[in-house]
């Protein structure tokens, strides 16, 4: 993934997305809402992990609990359903008996795989380092 930088006139960078959402927000006024929206589906616990075991897969159901330890059915369920609310996956039902369902990502969702990747490997990278700040922190705040 590249990014851009963008500069103004003067040659200072222009503002992200991010930092524009922030700007101005007066009373009244929710510039953030779409990072906030964004973000409580794709910062949750399940739905990345999700969207990072179906990269460049087509999943059952139970393949797709099976790849992700630790999620329960139900919660499998409600991840998926609203990841394909949101546009991000897609479930498609065959006409087979047993009816056979399978879900796979949509383009927009394959967009979130680098993304995915990238903070599942800063997460294992750092985490050894996290739990020293949370065991230290607690120590000092026992």
């Amino acid at each position: 993934m590249t990014s851009t930088l963008t500069v103004s006139a003067a040659g200072d960078p222009a503002p992200t997305g991010y930092e524009r959402s922030c700007e101005g927000a007066g009373p009244g006024s929710d510039h953030g809402r779409a990072i906030r929206d964004v973000l409580d589906r794709i910062g949750d616990k399940w739905s990345l992990l999700v969207v990072g075991t179906l990269r460049g897969e087509r999943l059952r159901f139970t393949e797709l609990q099976r790849h992700i330890p630790g999620i329960s059915q139900r919660m499998l369920t409600l991840t998926l359903r609203q990841l394909e609310r949101d546009g991000l996956i897609t479930r498609t039902v065959h006409a087979e008996v047993p009816p056979r369902v399978e879900y796979e990502l949509t383009p927009l969702g394959g967009t979130l795989v680098q993304l995915a990747m990238a903070l599942a490997d800063w997460a294992i990278q750092n985490h050894p380092r996290i739990e020293e700040a949370r065991a230290a922190y607690d120590a000092a705040h026992a």
